[in-house]
């Protein structure tokens, strides 16, 4: 991927582009988010915890429909954002790529390390990493 100057991000109105770097730290900084797929091709979003790792997505989950399409399908969104309604500020990341599951012995031990612990319960022992071919981010100001 090729990485975006800080000195080229642009301004539209007050709608700031974000350099991928300063995506990169958003990301990091957050652990819940939403991953779009494709299901007998309509669109499907789920609410995920995550990592960054190395500069990809990794998210838990269980055996079942999201995890089938999510690696099975053409590709995956993942989104990722914060807002202040008070302000009418905020900011939003998309990364597009593809999934993979992560089933070798050395790709789930280095998952683990992650710490990565989904909300919704257990039975979550899958992993599934976002490799991105594009990342994209916006940033609005506070008034």
């Amino acid at each position: 991927m090729s990485e975006t100057p800080a000195s080229s991000t642009a301004r539209y109105g007050k709608l700031e582009a974000l350099s991928e770097d300063r995506c990169w730290q958003l990301l990091s900084q957050r652990q819940y988010g939403r991953l779009a797929v494709s299901i007998q091709g309509r669109p499907d979003i789920f609410p995920v915890n995550y990592r960054v790792d190395d500069e990809t997505i990794v998210v838990k989950t269980a055996a079942g429909l999201k995890l089938a399409a999510a690696t099975l399908g053409a590709g995956v969104a993942f989104e990722v954002d914060a807002i202040d309604e008070l302000h009418h500020s905020g900011w939003s990341v998309v990364v597009v790529g593809t999934a993979v599951e992560l089933e070798n012995l050395d790709e789930l031990l280095e998952a683990d390390r992650l710490l990565l612990a989904p909300w919704a319960g257990d039975g979550k022992n899958r992993y599934v990493r976002i490799h991105p071919e594009q990342i994209t981010g916006r940033h609005l100001p506070a008034d």
